[in-house]
């Protein structure tokens, strides 16, 4: 059996990411539009420029200046002008060729090509590939390296100049366009960022709402166990005041203890959702306590079923020894489920030991196994291989070990049809050496 997310769930996930998808799509579109209008305005700039460029190296208003021209030499031939006169209209002419020689160039010179106000890393090179000028840039940023990188970037603007000269500009990204280009990957991180924390969120809200199903339904079986177990406990007082045969007496002895048993267990349902208390014990002695309960209450799978232990006994934790036994109780039940009939031996085995990690308890079997990518898997509320069961004794287990008893429970080693080595380690609060074997 498997949870699945409910259709609300499910719905607000998927309309969550589906919301996320479409923004980042228009974020990264609007983008990109913004992208390709500024690179056009910067192209409309670098020609501009280019334009200054070719204009400054062409000569201005030839045909008036050749006129001004031979009016000077003409003053210049007339020896009727005082000598005073006829240098003053020269100089007046002289300055009036040098002021349509250099109209508008000045401007042009002065806030095109020396300031360059666009701000954009451009170098301007000759037919051979010469470097002849660069603005916007470190001038060790120059070299043959630069002029492939714009190349790369943007086509180059080609200048004609006077005398059939050619050159090229080449021009790379303002650092607008620059930020801009990096901006979309931002927005992608923010926005997954942003898509995690929701479905951790999301994911969250189901495990609180999973979690207090499972208390309650756990504290409500505890107290319907209550009734029944306390009739059969009078019903089993009755019994023994009224039988003295000696196999009657022991058939209620072990009744006796299957009812105590059902205590154990009310109990322990009533513990969940609660903090429990832990107290500093001997682990050996739990887990043979457990280890000799489920050997006479296993199925024999045609007498070849084998329990094997080897426990250290003397090794203490801070555990809380009812929600302990329930943890191993899980594992051995587990093991057991794993065991398929046949010809041939099968077996469980308890063991624990001391090592530098902690207590280290494991239960193996030789049963189906498992494959690797199922390892964390079987952990997961509702996970289960059987037909019937709801799936939540490995977690259980894995809740009781980790979050209550601040150990760790895995799967140390498992092969399909090789069997399966679950893992538990404790950290140890006092160490020892004696071991208990048993088989």
């Amino acid at each position: 059996m498997n949870w699945r997310s409910s259709t609300a769930t499910f719905r607000i996930k998927t309309f969550t990411i589906t919301l996320l998808i479409l923004v980042a799509i228009g974020s990264f579109a609007y983008t990109q539009y913004l992208i390709v209008k500024i690179t056009n305005n910067e192209r409309s700039s670098i020609e501009l420029w280019a334009k200054a460029l070719e204009y400054t190296s062409t000569e201005q208003n030839v045909s008036i200046r050749s006129q001004l021209q031979e009016l000077i030499d003409e003053i210049q031939e007339t020896p009727l002008l005082i000598e005073d006169t006829r240098l003053r209209w020269i100089s007046l002419l002289d300055r009036v060729d040098s002021e349509l020689s250099n109209a508008g160039v000045h401007f042009v010179a002065s806030e095109l090509i020396i300031n360059n106000r666009f701000d954009i890393p451009s170098v301007l090179v000759n037919e051979d590939q010469e470097i002849v000028q660069y603005v916007n840039l470190d001038e060790r940023d120059i070299g043959d390296g630069i002029i492939k990188q714009f190349a790369s970037i943007n086509d180059p603007i080609i200048i004609n100049l006077a005398g059939n000269e050619t050159q090229l500009v080449y021009y790379g990204y303002s650092a607008i366009v620059r930020t801009l280009r990096f901006f979309p990957y931002i927005q992608f991180g923010l926005l997954a960022l942003f898509l995690g924390l929701a479905y951790a969120s999301l994911s969250s809200i189901k495990k609180n709402e999973q979690s207090r199903l499972w208390v309650g339904m756990a504290r409500e079986s505890a107290h319907q166990l209550g009734t029944p177990i306390s009739s059969l406990m009078g019903w089993l007082a009755i019994l023994k005041d009224t039988t003295n045969e000696e196999n009657s007496l022991n058939i209620i002895h072990e009744f006796e203890k299957d009812i105590h048993r059902l205590e154990s267990v009310a109990e322990r349902f009533n513990k969940i959702g609660s903090e429990p208390e832990l107290k500093v014990m001997r682990v050996g002695p739990v887990l043979r306590e457990v280890s000799e309960y489920m050997q006479r209450r296993i199925p024999q799978l045609g007498g070849n079923l084998k329990f094997h232990s080897h426990i250290e006994m003397d090794a203490r934790a801070d555990i809380n020894a009812e929600l302990f036994k329930w943890a191993i109780e899980n594992l051995i039940k587990n093991a057991i489920d794993a065991l398929q009939e046949g010809p041939g031996e099968h077996y469980v085995k308890v063991t624990s030991e001391l090592s530098s990690k902690g207590i280290i308890i494991d239960v193996k079997d030789n049963g189906k196994g498992m494959e690797k990518r199922k390892f964390n898997e079987i952990f997961s509320p509702g996970y289960s291989t059987k037909k019937r069961g709801w799936g939540l004794g490995l977690s259980l287990t894995k809740r009781i070990i980790e979050e209550y008893h601040k150990g760790s429970v895995f799967v140390h080693k498992s092969e399909p049809n090789k069997g399966t080595t679950f893992r538990i380690i404790l950290p140890v609060k006092e160490k020892g050496h004696l071991a208990l074997q048993e088989k």
